[in-house]
């Protein structure tokens, strides 16, 4: 059984994202998407850890093969823990790709067991971003295109309450 990470903030859990994970559950046994701390963004989240889990579950709940965790560390460690060895990662643009291999470089020194599995972005998500559904979100306006289904009214109800 081959089973794969698929870490991310997901602040909150957009189509982009769900469209890499569709993708990687076709590709993998089981892809555990895991809820990982940005350091950048420590204590700046618009969403909780459960509430982003919560939406994650629910965008995820027709995906037989998916399961949602959470972790503040390093991936690496999470890998070893866990027992996987193949993380997965979105790529949007050219600019992507070069954080991203600087990480999957440093993951792989960390845990030499630990491959990095890149998915190129849709074209109709290549500028989505979660902080753009934020964004919109705080102002009120449409986000319906950007944001799973399932979760749309979850988050909109997030907004109204601020």
């Amino acid at each position: 059984m081959i089973r794969a990470i698929c870490p991310g903030s997901f602040d909150p859990i957009t189509n982009g994202h769900l469209d890499i994970i569709e993708r990687a559950s076709k590709m993998f046994d089981e892809v555990i998407v895991v809820v990982m701390t940005n350091y950048h963004k420590k204590g700046n989240n618009a969403f909780t850890v459960e509430e982003r889990i919560a939406l994650i579950e629910k965008a995820t709940e027709n995906l037989a093969n998916i399961k949602v965790d959470s972790y503040d560390g390093l991936l690496a460690d999470y890998a070893e823990k866990h027992s996987v060895n193949v993380v997965v990662k979105g790529l949007r643009a050219l600019s992507d790709f070069d954080s991203e291999f600087q990480q999957a470089l440093a993951n792989r020194k960390l845990n030499q067991n630990f491959e990095t599995v890149f998915i190129a972005t849709r074209a109709e998500h290549m500028y989505l971003s979660s902080s753009l559904v934020r964004q919109i979100a705080e102002y009120g306006g449409n986000f319906a295109d950007f944001v799973p289904a399932p979760v749309l009214e979850d988050i909109k109800e997030h907004y109204r309450k601020d």
